[in-house]
This record gives structure tokens, sequence and C-alpha cells, in this order.
């Protein structure tokens, strides 16, 4: 009886800790999840997959994919019970196609979940797409968009010439309209462009330009509407594209109008990261939120998330991290130098929470 009193104890401790101030209010959890290469193990042409094959270079069996699904769904499970709850809502990135999230939602660990799929495929030259998962039960879907990465009517300094623009290829931008608790919402997810080679500032930037903008577009055609943009941001919050093209701000006073609430800026410079190159650590995996959800006067807004104050949560788990080598502390990937060894993702997910 004491061992059931203990484990119930701190599962209600882990509760109040994950919502703040335990509250028997309505509460819904918003995140995203980069997947880390999450290919199945058929040949697509349409894809630049040959690497997630049996006889690729990554040798990605069936027995492996398995295992990766199984981790996936582990996470979502384990952050679940840490909240009491499923999200609502979970942007993923760097998925093959519809057919591995269809796979990934029917794992043991999460079936019950009975999470429902948007999801487009893009242009990316590696073949890997965004997407978002959403409870039916929670949240009620009206339309989605796959939003094109170009260059036309940019205020942003491209360092492509015209011949490398027109052939630049990366994840369309997912944009996914409904309702929670009968408000309107907006959520975007995106896979901003990478940093390989020390480029693609501009490249980010103009991604984060094209959200902003759509976003506005939604904001003057629902008004009130509550927006939660989330990704892979291959940036900091304190860099140019979060900071100044999506007007990111630090503290909800300095939120305005046509602003958004940037929750992991703070937690970015008190040390917290999502990933880590080099024993540098950083938050790329962001959510921000517009002035109708950072500071709703009614309604559901972004509530604070543990003892600390802050309002974005980086999850992370024994299991989800590197134990020993050149590598401890760091996230427990799938593949470390060319061999499988069997981790989870080489970033951490990301959740903050709405309530009442």
């Amino acid at each position: 009886m004491k061992r059931i009193l203990t484990a119930v104890l701190v599962a209600l401790l882990s509760f109040t800790s994950a919502f703040g101030q335990g509250k028997t209010q309505r509460n819904y959890v918003i995140g995203f999840y980069n997947l880390e290469n999450l290919f199945d193990i058929y040949d697509d042409p349409a894809k630049n997959d040959e690497e997630f094959l049996p006889e690729g270079k990554n040798k990605w069996t069936e027995a492996k994919y398995n295992k990766k699904l199984h981790n996936m769904a582990k996470v979502i499970g384990e952050m679940a019970k840490a909240n009491g709850r499923y999200h609502t809502i979970l942007g993923v990135s760097e998925i093959e196609n519809r057919l591995v999230l269809e796979d990934l939602v029917s794992q043991p660990e999460i079936a019950d979940a009975n999470y429902q799929i948007v999801h487009y495929d893009g242009p990316d030259r590696r073949g890997v797409d965004v997407a978002l998962l959403y409870k039916p039960e929670q949240f009620t879907y009206i339309d989605s968009e796959s939003i094109p990465f170009t260059f036309e009517d940019t205020k942003v300094e491209i360092t492509l010439d015209k011949a490398a623009q027109d052939y630049f290829r990366t994840r369309d931008i997912l944009m996914v309209h409904g309702t929670i608790d009968d408000e309107h919402f907006a959520f975007y997810v995106t896979h901003l462009p990478s940093r390989i080679g020390g480029k693609g500032q501009d490249l980010r930037s103009r991604g984060a330009e094209i959200i902003y903008n759509h976003a506005v577009g939604m904001m003057k055609k629902y008004p009130g509407i509550k927006i939660a943009v989330m990704g892979d941001m291959n940036d900091n919050p304190t860099d140019d594209s979060m900071a100044v093209w999506m007007h990111g701000k630090e503290n909800m006073d300095e939120v305005g109008d046509d602003d958004f609430f940037s929750p992991f800026l703070s937690m970015y410079k008190a040390g917290y990261g999502s990933l880590a190159y080099r024993g540098e650590w950083s938050i790329y995996d962001l959510i921000l939120v517009n002035h109708d959800l950072a500071k709703a006067s009614e309604g559901l807004r972004i509530q604070q998330v543990g003892k600390k104050g802050f309002y974005g949560v980086v999850f992370k788990r024994p299991f989800m991290t590197t134990q020993k080598g050149q590598y401890k502390g760091y996230p427990f990937r799938t593949f470390s130098g060319g061999a499988f060894i069997g981790g989870y993702s080489d970033h951490y997910p990301t959740f903050i929470v709405v309530g009442k």
C-alpha cells in the first residue's frame, strides 16, 4: 500500500510540476518534435531516400524502422504521462511521407491518442516533410494549406542569384486552421533551411518572413485568431529570423498587436537547449505565439509551466540522452558516425501549454 501511495504522489507532483499550479482547469499541450529522419524502408523514386533502404548506406531494415517507430512513440507517450494528457497538437519534422506517420500513430504506446494527420508531400531535395498530429476530440479541423518557400516580394537581402533561387528547394510550410474550445486557432509547422556550410541566414529569415506575412493575413481574416508557430528553425530565438522577421519578443509587455511572444528566448539565455553541437547548446525547436494567444483577456492563453516561471518546456529524460562517451549528455540520436545506435532523435521535443 505504501508503494502505491508513493507512486500516486509522484504522479501528482509530476502533473503539478508540468502545469504550474495543478488546477483542474482546461489545459492543452501544443508541441513540436524533430523526429530525425523517420523514413520507411521502401524506395520512392520521387524522394531522395536511397540511404534509407535495406541495401542503402544506412542498411535501413524493417527491424531498424520498427525500433525507430517504437522510440518516437515512447517519447510521445512519456510526455503524455508527465503532463497527464496527450498533446492536443504535435508538429513534427523530418518525416518522409504520410505512411510513416500512420505507422507512428498506430504504435501501441500512443494508439489510444487517436491522432489524426495533416500532411502534404513537399519539394525538399532530401525528401523530408513537416506534418501535424492532432486529437480530434480537442481540436476541430477546418482547413489547411501547404505554403511554398518562394523569393517573391521579399524584403530580405537574398545572397543567392536568380539561377540559384530557381534551383533552390526546401520544405513547404504547413498551416492548419481549426478550433479549440470554439476559439479559432492557426498552427504553422516549419523546418527552416539548414546551417550546413555556414549558409542560410538569409534563407531562414525569408522563411520567417513568409510565415509572419501569412499569419498577419490570417489575423486580418479572422480577428482574434490565436496562432502558434512551431518548428526546427535552425536558428536560436535571438537570431534575426526569429527576433526580427518573426517579431519575436522575450517579455510579455513587449508584445504588440502584430508581434509574437517567444517563450524559449528567456530559456535559451538561461542555458537551456534542445540540441547540442561541438559543446554548444541551442534551442532550434521553437514555438512562438501571437498577441492574442500570449495576452488574451479572455479564453485560452499561454500558461506558465513548472516552478521556474517559464512558458515553455524542453522535454528530456535519461533514456533520451547519451549516457557515456564523447557525446555524453547530448540527445541520444539514431545514428552516430554513420552507425545505427538505436537512439531517439538528435533533438529534444519542446512544448507549451495553453489554458484558461
